[in-house]
């Protein structure tokens, strides 16, 4: 169900956030083209597009000290209660887990700095295929927390299932690779640290999932199976 935000919120304050929603829009924008960047950086073996990568946390940090302010006035001054409370619940702890996830892009970034050989390409291959998957995962949840939209959420909610499937199988190849070649094992450790990151990305778009359904229907969801939450929606 795509969520109505103007019927939501009292007139009084609408446009406070609705700007400070917007701001939560740029910083997930900026997240994720540090992610795809990062992913880029992989594929081309690019160390400068690496280098941007980290450059740009400096802002995504920025942003969230911004809006947890905004956050924080609009409380303040407001006293928001009900719906408009748990909005500005929902955009508090979606810009926490936006930053983490700029945390993860920069640790995955830093792999393009490594060379790896040639029969080394497959594994970082399947990296770059994961990292696709998770990057469409951010897109779609940050979409849905742009309409507000509870239905959509859910479906991003879902995918998570997908990715763990896909870490656990690119952990095991990896571990495989490194008992075969134990002399590989410094550097492909890298490469194990970049997958659990891309699974922690998962884990925060799933989330910021659940912030999206706890604003729109008035329930914490976390710790509830996928058949509940779908009955709630």
């Amino acid at each position: 169900m795509e969520h109505n935000i103007s019927k939501h919120i009292s007139g009084r304050f609408n446009e406070e956030l609705e700007n400070v929603r917007n701001h939560v829009l740029s910083m997930g924008g900026l997240v994720e083209q540090q992610l795809n960047l990062a992913l880029e950086a992989i594929a081309e073996n690019d160390a400068d597009k690496a280098r941007k990568v980290s450059e740009t946390d400096y802002r995504v940090n920025a942003m969230e000290v911004q809006i947890d302010e905004e956050c924080t006035r609009i409380i303040a001054k407001r006293q928001p209660a009900a719906s408009d409370l748990r909005l500005v619940v929902a955009i508090a702890k979606t810009i926490a887990d936006l930053e983490r996830i700029g945390d993860e892009a920069e640790r995955i970034g830093k792999v393009a700095l490594d060379s790896f050989t040639k029969d080394q390409q497959d594994l970082l291959v399947n990296l770059e295929n994961m990292g696709r998957q998770v990057s469409k995962m951010l897109h779609d949840v940050l979409d849905s927390f742009a309409r507000m939209d509870a239905r959509r959420a859910f479906e991003v909610h879902k995918e998570d299932v997908k990715i763990d499937r896909e870490y656990e199988a690119l952990t095991r190849q990896i571990m495989t690779y490194m008992m075969e070649d134990p002399r590989s094992i410094p550097k492909i450790m890298d490469l194990i640290w970049s997958v659990r990151s891309l699974e922690r990305i998962g884990d925060r778009c799933q989330n910021i999932a659940e912030y999206v359904i706890y604003f729109v229907n008035g329930k914490d969801i976390r710790h509830t199976s996928q058949e509940d939450i779908e009955k709630s929606l």
